[in-house]
């Protein structure tokens, strides 16, 4: 399940030198850490993986040392862990991680679905949802989950706070990672598909708590499936 390289290096710095026009004129480690985490957001680093600096460097067209800023940020968000002598690795979140991550995702969640509806927030919600059902027809699982945590990150703006939206963003970035432990991702994503469908008609139609319990028991669920993934004999 743990890979030292997945992807090559031709490949990795094609793939990130799409993102230096995020970086601006002034590159900063702040900056360089927000492609990092939506990269793996988006499932494009693994648990397990190392991190190349040089590799990583040349594809952002920034310093080492910038890159080594962005790590030591992201290393306290719990998505990287610098081990001695070794490098930098993608962190595997471990089975108390995915029960703390769903506590916190309760409380989130749980209030954005109480709250008045916000036109634009609820438009992000349904791209997220189209695109989950587009990538669930093309069989691209991956596509899945990137859109399942942009359905959720979107869900959570409903609370009208930029902190909080900050707060999901990283995460929904160490979910990701936990995702990686279901050996089969479709079995995983594609009940929720049809459960993200059913809690957003519930809060399109004005049923603040219906969608609340409704949420309760879908985060319950996720929940027991990553844990058993983690301890199958549990």
């Amino acid at each position: 399940m743990l890979h030292d390289s997945l992807l090559n290096v031709d490949d990795v710095v094609a793939d990130l030198s799409q993102d230096r026009p995020r970086l601006g004129r002034s590159s900063t480690a702040e900056r360089v850490a927000d492609i990092l985490r939506d990269r793996i957001s988006e499932g494009f680093f693994r648990p397990g993986q190392r991190l190349s600096e040089e590799t990583i460097s040349e594809g952002l067209g920034v310093s080492r040392n910038t890159l080594r800023e962005a790590f030591r940020l992201l290393g306290h968000e719990r998505l990287l862990d610098h081990k001695l002598n070794r490098g930098v690795f993608v962190r595997l979140p471990s089975a108390e991680d995915v029960l703390d991550l769903y506590r916190v995702r309760r409380v989130l969640e749980g209030s954005a679905v109480r709250r008045p509806l916000s036109p634009q927030a609820l438009t992000v919600v349904r791209e997220a949802m189209r695109d989950a059902e587009r990538a669930a027809a093309e069989d691209d699982w991956q596509g899945v989950g990137t859109a399942n945590i942009r359905f959720h990150q979107a869900l959570v703006s409903l609370n009208g706070s930029p902190r909080i939206d900050e707060l999901m963003r990283q995460l929904l970035a160490e979910l990701r990672l936990v995702f990686h432990v279901m050996k089969n991702p479709r079995a995983f994503h594609e009940p929720f598909v049809d459960r993200n469908r059913t809690l957003l008609e519930l809060i399109e139609a004005g049923k603040p708590e219906e969608a609340a319990a409704y949420l309760d028991d879908y985060l319950d669920h996720a929940q027991e499936l990553l844990v058993h993934a983690y301890e199958p004999n549990r």
